[in-house]
Order: structure tokens, then C-alpha cells, then sequence
């Protein structure tokens, strides 16, 4: 089997995406946007041939680069796992008469307004929503919902650029700092009080073959707004044990069903409080801050190499062991600037070293990057254990423990 797969240097585990392909015995010609001579002589190796182009969401650039290998090969599936590549790479896929996730199921993906009507007229639970770039409809579906609401960029992903708003004020204040009415097209949300938490599968014809559902600890937004917070998410190996995750799981797979998404890595986030289990969003793409790592080391398989063998195969061949839950959590440095040190990490190896994945602490010297960054933005470790409980117990100690200091 031909693949084209986009852009395959950044961020550094898009290379597993390749390497997975190439295990399954498929001709790998990867898309991208670096120079040849920058890539890695082992991630060349991979490759059958390396097109670069100035930007892969340049949907002209990219059908020129993907005619130019149909010219020289059958191509069986062209390929991206960034959320910011979805629409472009369906659109070109489209253009080129190439098998894949479709233009419609993308858009629904990444235009938040639009999914969640669809999702609502197929009786699955979710936020009351509106998409607009006009201030006063926006005001009105506000008097209409009620505060708080959650504001953010039609086809934002995760927290980036995105606002809980909770009186007129504060709505006009997101609604300039979007640009609305300066051509800022915003997604604006009933905001849904409860804990959040999400669930990710690979498919095949729609069909859901691995599954995987994690928790966040405290919610994304409050975890990208607050320095003090050392933010963490847990996957879980209690998936096949707790009654309510049957729950999560067949509200997953309505959404799949709803959105006709075929063979696809997915990533779904949901909220459980008051209101019950409500549907936030989905992305037909693998979940960011490398979480596949975090379901690779508690289930003893390789879902780069699971995901390549759905996308040219059609099928998958392991099943997830559920040994361990496996978690990450981010410590923030006291202060912008750059780092200066560290207390506690010596008393947490010595603590839990058997226990430790993996671990992030940058070098004095290393500039510091927002909380808005992320939870790999600056330093962060990543742990397992059999027992979800403690895992989270020693991830918590972690954050009281290890401090990291910047100047």
C-alpha cells in the first residue's frame, strides 16, 4: 500500500506515525514543511520520497505535491494527525479522488457550532452553542443561555485563545480581544459545570476497535489559566471495570456514528456533573501532549503501529493489557524567565523511581514557556502504576514536592 503522510518532523512524535506505516510494509512518501537536509537520517530511511511544501493548509501547493506522486504511483491513502491539517488534507484528499475521513466529517470535527447541532439533533447531550462573528447575536444568544459561557475561535483546539465569561463585561472584553466584528468568527457555549475527561479511539469503517478514556485533574481551562496549579491527565485501566464508563463509551460511539467518521484516530471530551454526562467535543485525529504515550505504556501495545495497521489493513491485532493507569503531570517554574533550578526531584526518584516513565526537567538556562503552553510547555513527569488510586496519590505528591524555580 501507497501512503502520503503529512508533515512528518513536527511535533518530534510525528515520526512514530511514520515508522508505524512503514512496519505494516506500506511505501511511506511524507509531506512536510522543513527542509529535506533538516530531517533525521533514520526518518529519511523511512521514506520512499520526501516532498517539501511552504505550508501544508496551502490546499494548492498540497494538490500540486499529491498529483505530482499520483503521477509517479497509485496512491491508496493520504494521511494527517494534526488538528490544524484535517480540513485542508480532506480537501485535497477530496480533489485527488483519495480514500479517507470526508470533507463533511472533518468540518464537523473542527467547526465546534456546527458538530454540536449535529450531535443534538441525534439526541446526544451537549452544550447549548452558537457560531457567529456578529456581536449582537452573540449578546443575544447570551441574554437567551445565561452566564458563564464559554467563548473561542470557531475551530479552536484545547484551551487556545478561549474565555469563560460570566457577565456583559467580560463577554465584550473576549468578544474585542477575538475581533469580532473585525472578522473574528467565534464559537460561544453554554458553559457546562462537571469534571472533565476524555475518550479516544481508533476506528475502522466506524467501527471502534481500541479505546482508551482518560481524566483531567483540574479541568483544562482552570489548568491553562493558573500558574500555581500543577496540572495532570490520567488514563485509566478501570475502562472494563466501572458501570459508568459503558456510558461514556456508547455516547462515543453515537457520536462516531453521527459524524459518519470511517477509519480514523479520534479524540472525544466529555464532562460528568450535574447535569449528568454531556459531550463537549471531538477531533478525527490522535489526542495532543503525546497522551497515545501514556496508553502505550499502560496497555503494553504500540498505537502507532495499531493505527497504521487500521489505516492500510483495516483491522488492529493487540488488545490493550489494562496493566497499569499511566499519567503525566506538569510543574510550573515560579515565574517567567528562565530556569534556575529545582528542589524535590532527588526525594521523588527516590520515592517512586520505579514507578517513573519518564521525565522532563530543562537545563538552567532554558527559557520558560506560558502556562498556556501546556503540560510540556517546561518540565513535567510521567508515571504508572497497577493501581489508579495510588498513581494518582504519588502524582500528587509529585506537585507538592518538586518545585521549579526560574529568573
Amino acid at each position: 500500500m501507497n501512503v502520503i503522510f503529512v508533515e512528518p518532523a513536527f511535533p518530534d512524535n510525528q515520526r512514530e506515525f511514520v515508522r508505524g506505516l512503514v512496519e505494516t510494509g506500506a511505501t511511506v512518501v511524507a509531506i512536510g514543511e522543513s527542509s529535506q537536509d533538516s530531517l533525521d537520517g533514520q526518518l529519511l530511511d523511512w521514506l520512499y520520497e520526501y516532498i517539501q511544501v511552504p505550508s501544508v493548509c496551502d490546499e494548492d501547493a498540497m494538490i500540486r505535491a499529491v498529483k505530482l506522486v499520483q503521477s509517479k504511483m497509485w496512491v491508496d491513502r493520504l494521511e494527517a494527525t494534526i488538528e490544524a491539517h484535517i480540513i485542508p488534507v480532506a480537501n485535497v484528499r477530496a480533489a485527488c479522488t483519495i480514500p479517507g475521513v470526508s470533507v463533511e466529517a472533518s468540518f464537523l470535527c473542527r467547526d465546534k457550532p456546527a458538530m454540536k447541532q449535529v450531535l443534538r439533533d441525534a439526541e446526544i447531550p451537549c452544550a447549548q452553542s452558537l457560531g457567529s462573528a456578529d456581536a449582537n447575536e452573540i449578546r443575544q444568544f447570551a441574554k437567551d443561555v445565561g452566564f458563564p459561557l464559554i467563548v473561542k475561535p470557531r475551530t479552536g483546539a484545547g484551551a487556545s485563545g478561549t474565555f469563560k465569561v460570566t457577565s456583559e463585561n467580560e463577554l465584550s472584553a473576549a468578544l474585542s480581544q477575538l475581533q469580532v466584528g473585525q472578522g473574528g468568527d467565534v464559537a460561544v457555549e453554554e458553559f457546562i459545570e462537571g469534571h472533565e475527561g476524555f475518550y479516544d479511539t481508533i476506528t475502522v469503517d466506524g467501527q471502534i476497535v481500541l479505546e482508551f478514556i482518560t481524566h483531567y485533574y483540574p479541568n483544562v481551562l482552570e489548568a491553562m489559566r493558573q500558574r500555581w496549579i500543577s496540572p495532570q491527565f490520567v488514563t485509566t485501566n478501570r475502562i472494563d471495570s466501572i458501570d459508568d464508563y459503558q456510558e461514556v463509551k456508547e455516547m462515543g460511539r453515537q457520536v462516531i456514528e453521527a459524524l459518519k467518521i470511517g477509519t480514523s484516530a479520534t479524540h472525544m471530551e466529555w464532562f460528568f456533573g450535574p447535569k449528568g454526562l454531556t459531550f463537549s467535543e471531538i477531533g478525527c485525529r490522535p489526542p495532543g501532549v503525546r497522551a497515545w504515550d501514556l496508553h502505550n505504556i499502560a496497555n503494553d501495545i504500540d498505537l502507532y503501529h495499531q493505527w497504521a495497521l487500521a489505516v492500510t489493513h483495516g483491522h488492529t491485532t493487540a488488545t490493550p493489557s489494562r496493566q497499569f493507569s499511566a499519567g503525566i503531570i506538569a510543574l510550573r517554574p515560579d515565574r517567567d524567565g528562565h530556569i534556575s533550578g529545582y528542589t524535590g526531584a532527588g526525594d521523588v526518584q527516590q520515592r517512586y523511581g520505579e514507578w517513573i516513565t519518564d521525565f522532563h526537567l530543562p537545563s538552567e538556562g532554558t527559557p520558560t514557556q506560558g502556562v498556556e503552553g501546556g503540560y510540556m510547555a517546561n518540565a513535567w513527569i510521567r508515571m504508572k502504576h497497577p493501581d489508579y488510586d495510588h498513581l494518582r496519590n504519588m502524582l500528587d505528591d509529585v506537585g507538592r514536592t518538586v518545585k521549579v524555580y526560574a529568573r
